[in-house]
């Protein structure tokens, strides 16, 4: 039916009192959002200042582990680099049965008794208790071609690093399956599970988004993620991981991704909008995942105040698998 002119300019006054009224509500909604820093969409804030809770801390009578120091120097995947790495061996840890993995990126950042995360201790205290199954940790360092610094950290920095981490390749994957556990498993001897349920791996800011894409591309290895601050942002193409999640079919992962709202915005990308978008997609596939978003900034203090809450809900269901 045509409709008269009258009838036709008096559809048009509503459909854009209509928009104003939708646009006045949108900015309403938002602004208000903004002032009382509500998060976006089902993901709240989670304000701080964060504190560790008991168990990141030495418990009376809780067998300790033991760290132990080793070095790799020589890698075919990453030519002319080396590294450092520890490894955890947990007190309950006899041989007997092969043990659960769990590796870990700018491993220094993640084993010491101090600093954010302390996981050792956290380790020593969940295995205890039995809330994660007896696990081997690897706490590697990235690769460098240069000589090492005195003691591991930051300096000198190490000159492989963004190669290894932020690559979205299978690259770091094969160097961890390949060539970081066995020499792993032949410096100290330990007997590692080859269940890719109890293999899980994590890391912080570049780390991050490089224990994805080890899981990503190898679930047949690891099956568990830990990512702190991730970096899911252009550095070398790690912004379409978002959308490889979407378009690709579920893979059997379970992820758990901490973020801050005052993390970084750079050329690169703006982390937390790529850690959100990391999280709906997992979200509009079905991933087993989990996301925690606070108003720090690019550090390890939100992500180390919860890492034992992390640890049991990664590990919830470990009884029912066979190492």
């Amino acid at each position: 039916m045509i409709r008269s002119i009258p009838q036709a300019a008096a559809t048009r006054r509503r459909l854009a009192q209509t928009t104003l009224a939708a646009i006045v509500a949108f900015f309403t909604v938002n602004s208000a959002a903004q002032e009382r820093k509500g998060g976006y969409g089902p993901y709240p804030i989670i304000p701080g200042p964060y504190t560790h809770a008991p168990d990141s801390a030495e418990i009376d009578g809780v067998l300790r582990g033991k760290i132990s120091e080793h070095q790799l120097l020589e890698s075919q995947v990453f030519p002319e680099t080396k590294r450092r790495f520890s490894v955890y061996i947990p007190a309950q840890y006899d041989g007997s049965k092969p043990a659960a993995l769990m590796v870990f990126q700018d491993g220094h950042a993640y084993s010491g008794p101090g600093g954010d995360f302390r996981a050792t201790t956290v380790f020593d205290n969940l295995i205890a208790r039995g809330e994660m199954p007896v696990t081997i940790a690897v706490f590697v360092d990235p690769g460098t071609s240069d000589a090492f610094g005195e003691k591991r950290g930051w300096q000198p920095r190490p000159t492989n690093r963004s190669v290894e981490y932020d690559s979205v390749s299978d690259a770091y994957a094969r160097f961890v399956i390949d060539e970081l556990l066995p020499a792993v498993t032949e410096q100290t001897g330990v007997k590692l599970t080859q269940n890719p349920e109890l293999r899980a791996i994590c890391g912080m800011s570049s780390g991050g988004i490089c224990a994805f894409t080890v899981a990503w591309f190898r679930p047949d290895s690891f099956r568990k993620v830990v990512s702190h601050i991730g970096s899911f942002v252009d550095i070398r193409g790690g912004h379409v991981i978002p959308a490889l999640v979407r378009k690709s079919d579920p893979k059997p992962l379970r992820v758990f991704l901490q973020e801050g709202a005052n993390d970084l915005d750079n050329q690169h990308g703006n982390w937390p909008l790529g850690n959100l978008q990391m999280a709906n997609s997992l979200a509009y596939r079905n991933y087993d995942h989990r996301f925690v978003y606070g108003d720090g900034e690019h550090n390890g203090q939100h992500g180390g105040t919860i890492f034992p809450d992390t640890l049991r809900w990664l590990w919830r269901d470990w009884q029912g698998q066979t190492p």
